[in-house]
């Protein structure tokens, strides 16, 4: 269903549409032996396109052609560091990057250049759904800018429904307090595995919560 709200493609426009299985010798020919290119195909398209075609039979090779990721050229010429966004929102060079007073006074600038660009703007985040109007309220800013947080390494996530649900491994997008009673045995686990001690607090705090409930 979230992914439906981003692309707008839903299970009743594609149930009498061939899988992929069905037609992927037919694309496997229309691509034939062109180079791939697109933004974010590394990570995302590519993969996920030879998986495909690999559950279909297919060996598709990728070793012979051309790889394009306008994102990573982006991503590689256009830096996204301090250094950039104070010369992108200040319109300076920073002297001494890296000292900590420098890199302290000159995120404080950008903050106070953001807050003033972007006041009353409609805000998006990553996936590109809409979290709000940016405003100069601290609060507002956090919630819009942490809106799915629950642990600080993000092994957590708040689904679209406000229930903590994990983001990673064999039970990511399941409710924690859901897998907790299904498998038990997750939580120590997880409790001595290597994690960061907020997540561990996170997750005790949930599953202390759902015992409390019962």
């Amino acid at each position: 269903m979230e992914a439906s709200l981003i692309h707008g493609i839903y299970d009743k426009d594609v149930k009498n549409e061939p899988t992929f299985k069905d037609i992927a010798k037919e694309i496997q020919a229309f691509i034939g032996k062109s180079d791939l290119g697109g933004f974010n195909v590394l990570k995302y398209d590519i993969p996920l396109l030879v998986e495909e075609f690999l559950r279909a039979g297919i060996d598709f090779d990728i070793e012979n052609r051309n790889l394009l990721d306008a994102q990573k050229i982006f991503f590689m010429m256009e830096k996204r560091n301090l250094t950039a966004a104070y010369k992108f929102y200040c319109g300076r060079t920073l002297e001494n990057a890296h000292s900590a007073e420098a890199d302290t006074l000159a995120t404080l600038d950008v903050f106070e250049a953001q807050v003033e660009r972007y006041q009353g703007e409609e805000m998006e985040d990553l996936q590109g759904n809409k979290v709000g109007i940016f405003q100069n309220d601290m609060k507002k800013i956090h919630d819009m800018v942490n809106e799915k947080m629950v642990d600080l390494a993000g092994r957590f996530v708040f689904n679209s429904q406000g229930q903590e649900i994990f983001n990673f491994g064999k039970h990511k997008g399941k409710t924690i307090e859901q897998t907790l009673k299904e498998e038990p045995g997750y939580y120590e686990w997880m409790m001595k595995g290597d994690f960061p001690l907020d997540t561990k607090r996170k997750l005790t705090q949930v599953k202390l919560r759902g015992f409390n409930n019962r």
